[in-house]
C-alpha cells in the first residue's frame, strides 16, 4: 500500500524533477585531475589539481556544457573539503560527474602521515615519533593506522561502580585514585557503557584523589539533564544502570600490547609495534581533515544532479569527541552536546561528523565509493535530501557509523523533508570500532526510504535503525512513511563482546505506515538479556506503527525473534517469516503474529531461498541450523 505524503511534500519533491532531454545532450567537457597535477589545462596529459578542477566546474556548466571531473589514481590529500555548490548543479539526463579514471584508484584522504620514528626500547618493541608538526594541528591525534590497519589506544582494565563512583565534576574511589597518579591524568580519557549507550569523556585534571571531568561532557552525561528521553537518566553516568568504566585510555602506564599506542599533549606518539612491522618504514596515518567532500546546498538552493562514483574516501577525522564536549551517546550513534531546551524526542541530538556529507542534495548519488580508516561516520544525507542516493559501496573500519539519512526534526518544512532516498547494493564491516552504539544505516524521519540488498556484516549495535521520536508528543504526525527494508543480509549484530544491548539487527521507532520489512536475512543477534531488552531479530520498538513484517529468515536470535513490546506501538502484522527461535505475542494494540514458522531446527528450502538471495553480493552462504 503506498500511503500520501502530505500534500505540501508532494508539492517540494514533484517540483524537484525537471524535464531534461529535450534539446538533445550538451557538449561535454572532461576535466583531469591527478593528486600531484598542476597548470589550468587539466588534460589528459597535462592533468590539474584536484581543487583546480572542482574550481572549474561553475564556468563550464555557465557555458551550457556538461562537466565530468576524471580522477587519476594516487592519494589526494585534503586539508579542506571539496565543495561542490548549487552552481555546480547537472540535470537529470547530464549529472556532473566526478569518477575515477578507468581502471584508477583514487583516494581523498584526511591523514597526515607521521614519519620520524625510532625505536626507544626494543625488548618491548617500542617506537615513538612527535606528532606536533606533522600533522598541521595543536591537539593530539586520537586515531593512528599503521599500513592500513587500526592501531588501538592503550587500554585498561574495567573499573566497578564502588571504585569509580560518579560524583558531580568527575570519579572518585580507589580505581579513580589509581589514575590521578599516572604521569599524565589529563592525557586520559574515561570509556563507559550503560544499556544501549556509550561515552567516552576525557580527564580535565585531578583533586586530591578525585579525577576531574571536562565538561559539558560530563554534565551532559550525568542525569537530570532534562534533554534526554523520559527514563534515560537510569541509563546515564551515575544511574542505576550504570556499572562502572569500561576502561581507561590513553596513558603510558596501559601500553603492554602490540597494536596499541599513546598520543601524549606534549608532542609525542608512542606504538607498541606488531611482529614484522617497522614503523621506520611503514605507512602510519593520524585523520587530520574532519570533512573530505560536501555537497552544500540549502532546502531552498539544492544542490542537484551530482554523481561521485568510483573515489576511496580515507582518515577522515571527527573532533567532538577529542574537546570538552566528548561524546555523550544517546541513541545509534547521536551524541548529547553543549545545551538546549528540555526534549525528550531526541530533536537536538547530534550525528556524527561524515567524510562525505549532503546537504540539500536532489539526485545525488554516491555510487561505487570506498569509507574506510574513519575517526566518525562514512556519509551523512541531511538538510532535505530527495531521491539521493548511496549504492554499492564499501564501509569498513569506521569509529562510528556508516550512513545517516535524515535529520531529527520531526516536523520539517516541505522542502528540508527527507523522501526517496535510497541505500542499496552496499557492505557494512567494522562499523562501531570506536563508538560502539553506531549503527549502519540510520534514519529517523524519512519518508519513502529504500534500504535494499545490502550486507551488515560484525556490529556492535543494532545494524538498521530507521524511526525516530519514542512516543513523545512532540514527534506525533511525522513525515515517516512508506519505507522499504529488503534483502539485507545482516550477520553477527549486537556483539556481546562490545557489550551494547537494547537494540536489534533491523530496529525501527515510530508511527510509519506502509512501511515494509521483507526478504531479510538475520544469522546471529547475539547480546543477551540483562535488564531491558536483549539482542533482538526485529525490535518494533516504542511507537512503531502500522509496518508490515514479512518473509524474514531470522537465525540464532538470542532474545526476541520479533519484538513489539509497547501497547502504544500499533497495527502491526508480522506474517510467514521463518525463525529458529519464539516470540511471545505481540503487545501492540491491533497488531497481529500470524502464520509464521517458529523454532525451526531445520530451514525449509523456501526460506533457504530468501535468505540466500539478500545481501549486496547474492547468492550468500546459509548457515544450516
Amino acid at each position: 500500500m503506498r500511503i500520501p505524503l502530505p500534500a505540501t511534500i508532494v508539492a517540494a519533491t514533484v517540483a524537484l524533477v525537471p524535464v531534461g532531454g529535450a534539446h538533445g545532450a550538451p557538449a561535454a567537457k572532461v576535466l583531469h585531475a591527478a593528486p600531484h597535477g598542476a597548470g589550468i589545462a587539466c588534460s589528459p596529459g597535462h592533468p590539474c589539481s584536484l581543487s583546480t578542477a572542482i574550481d572549474d566546474i561553475a564556468g563550464w556548466i555557465a557555458r551550457g556544457r556538461t562537466v565530468t571531473v576524471r580522477l587519476a589514481g594516487g592519494t589526494y590529500r585534503r586539508t579542506a573539503p571539496i565543495r561542490l555548490t548549487r552552481a555546480m548543479s547537472g540535470t537529470p539526463d547530464w549529472p556532473v560527474t566526478l569518477a575515477a579514471e578507468p581502471g584508477a584508484r583514487p583516494v581523498l584522504s584526511g591523514g597526515a602521515r607521521i614519519g620520524g620514528w625510532h625505536l626507544v626500547d626494543p625488548a618491548t618493541g617500542r617506537w615513538q615519533a612527535t606528532w606536533r608538526g606533522q600533522t598541521g594541528r595543536a591537539d593530539r591525534p586520537r586515531q593512528l593506522f599503521v599500513d592500513g590497519t587500526r592501531a588501538e589506544l592503550a587500554r585498561g582494565d574495567a573499573c566497578a561502580r564502588t571504585d569509580c563512583a560518579v560524583t558531580a565534576t568527575g570519579l572518585t574511589g580507589t580505581g579513580a585514585a589509581t589514575v590521578t597518579g599516572w604521569s599524565d591524568p589529563a592525557d586520559v580519557t574515561m570509556v563507559a557503557q550503560s544499556r544501549w549507550r556509550s561515552f567516552h569523556c576525557d580527564v580535565a585534571g585531578v583533586a586530591g584523589g578525585d579525577l576531574v571531568m571536562a565538561q559539558p561532557c560530563w554534565r551532559n552525561g550525568r542525569p537530570g539533564t532534562g534533554r534526554i528521553g523520559p527514563g534515560w537518566d537510569a541509563s546515564a553516568l551515575g544511574g542505576s544502570s550504570y556499572h562502572g568504566v569500561q576502561y581507561f585510555e590513553n596513558a603510558p602506564e596501559l601500553l603492554d600490547r602490540p597494536g596499541e599506542f599513546v598520543s601524549s599533549s606534549n608532542g609525542t606518539l608512542t606504538y607498541l609495534a606488531r611482529p614484522g612491522e617497522d614503523p621506520r618504514t611503514a605507512d602510519i596515518e593520524v585523520p587530520v581533515t574532519e570533512q573530505l567532500l560536501l555537497v552544500d546546498g540549502t532546502p531552498a538552493a539544492p544542490v542537484h544532479d551530482v554523481t561521485v562514483r568510483g573515489i576511496s574516501f580515507a582518515y577522515a577525522a571527527w573532533d567532538q569527541p577529542g574537546t570538552g564536549t566528548g561524546y555523550d551517546g544517546m541513541q545509534a550513534g547521536l551524541s548529547l552536546t553543549g545545551t538546549g531546551p528540555t526534549d525528550h524526542s531526541g530533536r537536538y541530538y547530534t550525528k556524527p561528523q561524515a567524510a562525505v556529507t549532503v546537504r540539500a542534495g536532489h539526485r545525488v548519488t554516491l555510487a561505487g565509493d570506498t569509507f574506510t580508516h574513519l575517526a566518525g561516520a562514512g556519509v551523512v544525507l541531511e538538510h532535505g535530501c530527495q531521491y539521493c542516493t548511496v549504492t554499492r559501496g564499501v564501509f569498513d573500519d569506521l569509529s562510528s557509523g556508516g550512513v545517516y539519512v535524515g535529520d531529527t526534526d520531526p516536523h520539517p518544512s516541505a522542502a528540508a523533508t527527507s523522501a526517496h532516498n535510497t541505500v542499496s547494493g552496499s557492505t557494512f564491516h567494522g562499523i562501531g570500532t570506536e563508538f560502539t552504539d553506531a549503527v549502519g544505516i540510520w534514519s529517523p524521519y524519512d519518508a519513502y526510504l529504500t534500504i535494499d540488498h545490502n550486507t551488515l556484516e560484525h556490529l556492535p549495535y543494532s545494524a538498521i535503525s530507521v524511526g525516530w521520536g519514542w512516543n513523545q508528543p512532540q514527534a506525533q504526525d511525522t513525515p515517516l512513511r512508506g519505507n522499504r527494508i529488503t534483502n539485507n543480509r545482516l550477520i553477527d549484530v549486537m556483539r556481546p563482546e562490545d557489550g551494547q544491548h537494547d537494540g536489534g539487527a533491523i530496529y525501527t521507532q515510530g508511527a510509519q505506515p506502509g512501511t515494509v520489512i521483507s526478504g531479510n536475512y538475520v544469522d546471529r543477534s547475539d547480546y543477551p538479556k540483562t535488564d531491558g531488552e536483549g539482542a533482538n531479530g526485529i525490535y518494533l520498538d516504542e511507537q512503531s506503527s502500522y509496518i508490515l513484517v514479512e518473509r524474514n529468515v531470522l537465525t540464532r536470535i538470542s532474545y526476541k525473534w520479533v519484538s513489539n513490546w509497547a501497547g502504544y506501538g500499533i497495527e502491526n502484522t508480522v506474517t510467514h517469516n521463518w525463525s529458529s527461535t519464539t516470540a511471545p505475542p505481540l503487545s501492540g494494540t491491533g497488531s497481529t503474529l500470524v502464520d509464521n514458522q517458529e523454532g525451526l531446527t531445520a530451514l525449509p528450502p523456501e526460506a533457504v531461498a530468501v535468505a540466500r538471495a539478500a545481501g549486496a553480493n547474492p547468492p550468500g552462504q546459509v548457515e544450516p541450523l
